[in-house]
Parts: structure tokens; C-alpha cells; sequence
């Protein structure tokens, strides 16, 4: 097939499995990745980490100009350190939505998200890559699964890194992150209207990457 040169946006509720596909897609048609939860994830923990409320106000912004934030691969870095394994907590998890709801925050990666965009083709995944970051995506992929579905691979991949949670406590937390994704006033997490669905509760990974990867490789010659 043709080199794809275009961007895949893949939005979708907490838990969808969104970064590992879009991982994958990548990798099948050879091109970047970008992964924007990992820089929402990262500003998250630096803001909370320094006491910084998820509050509009003069000390999120000074924080805001005071930090860098770098994926290379698989690894993220912040300031130079990398947090790679510290911002994939269920902690995290509870705080990173409320950051990436204010004006200033996404203001500070909406640039650099769009600049990758231009070095070639890319797969970006997050909440409003179709409806904000990227409205003109060659492809935009809604990719949704049942909350139960979704805490179950969360309780799946935190056990499988040695953290003990409770399943029935993820499964409140990705209701509450479902609902407060939706209701935020910036950028509410929604379908975009020329996305395509697809619900992944009864799919394997290797069928979702390869309806995704069919359905670029289709939008190349049409």
C-alpha cells in the first residue's frame, strides 16, 4: 500500500484499551504514536505532586511555563526524569482528568500535539483527538468498551504489575472519570460525528487493530 502520511485519531472513555491499539496501528502501518494520556498523565502528577490545585489561577500557569514535558518511544520524561512508571497509578488515574479539563493545561500540549502532526503520519489517542486536536484526522476511531469490561482490564494489567486494587472500586472510579469526561466544560469527551464506533467488549485487540488498520489503508485510495 501506499506510505500512510495522514492522522488516525482515536478517541474513547477511560479504560478502552485506546493507547495499546493505537500502539499498534502505528506499528502496522509505520508510523508515530503519539500518546497524549501519558502527557495529561504527566502534568497531572507534576501539578499534584507540588501541591497545585486543578484550579484556574497565577500558580498553575507559573507551574505550567516551569515544566517540559517529552515522550521518546515508550518512556515519558518530566523535566528530564522519567515518570514513565509513576504516572500509571490508580491515583493518576482519579487526578488526570480534573487537570486536563482546565483551559491552561490543555492550552500547554494542544501546540505541541498538533507539531507532531506535521513530521508525518501519526496515530494519536486521548478524548477529543477528533473533535479538537486533530478535526481534520483522515480517520477518527470512537473506541468504546462496557465500564465492566474496562475495569476488568484495569484490575487485569494493575495485578499483573504487582498492585493490589479492589474491582469493584475501579469500577466506580471509571464511572466517575466517565461522567466528569463528559460533563467537563472544556473539550467534553464525546463521538465525534463522522467517527467511526467500535465497541470492543467482545473484540480481541488483534481484531480491533486490524478493523482500524483496514479501514486507513481504505481511506488512502478512496
Amino acid at each position: 500500500m501506499d506510505k500512510w502520511t495522514g492522522v488516525i485519531a482515536i478517541d474513547g472513555p477511560a479504560g478502552a484499551g485506546k493507547s495499546t491499539v493505537a500502539r499498534r496501528v502505528a506499528a502496522a502501518l509505520d508510523v508515530s504514536y503519539l500518546d497524549t494520556g501519558a502527557l495529561y498523565r504527566a502534568l497531572a502528577y507534576y501539578l499534584d505532586s507540588r501541591a497545585i490545585p486543578p484550579q484556574e489561577n497565577d500558580l498553575l500557569k507559573t507551574a505550567l511555563g516551569d515544566v517540559s514535558v517529552e515522550i521518546d518511544g515508550q518512556k515519558v520524561y518530566l523535566n528530564g526524569d522519567d515518570v514513565s512508571s509513576l504516572i500509571r497509578t490508580p491515583a493518576v488515574d482519579k487526578i488526570a482528568s480534573l487537570y486536563s479539563a482546565l483551559p491552561s493545561v490543555r492550552e500547554k500540549l494542544l501546540n505541541l500535539q498538533r507539531e507532531q502532526a506535521q513530521k508525518g503520519g501519526l496515530v494519536a489517542d486521548g478524548r477529543d483527538m477528533g473533535t479538537v486536536v486533530f478535526p481534520h484526522a483522515q480517520v477518527k476511531i470512537f473506541l468504546t468498551a462496557s465500564a465492566e469490561i474496562r475495569a476488568k482490564r484495569r484490575y487485569d494489567e494493575l495485578s499483573a504489575r504487582g498492585v493490589t486494587v479492589d474491582y469493584e472500586k475501579l469500577l466506580n472510579e471509571i464511572r466517575a472519570r466517565d461522567d466528569a469526561d463528559a460533563k467537563r466544560a472544556i473539550a467534553p469527551l464525546r463521538q465525534a460525528e463522522d467517527a467511526n464506533l467500535v465497541d470492543s467488549s467482545d473484540m480481541s485487540i488483534e481484531e480491533v487493530v486490524g478493523a482500524i488498520v483496514e479501514k486507513a489503508r481504505g481511506s488512502v485510495h478512496a
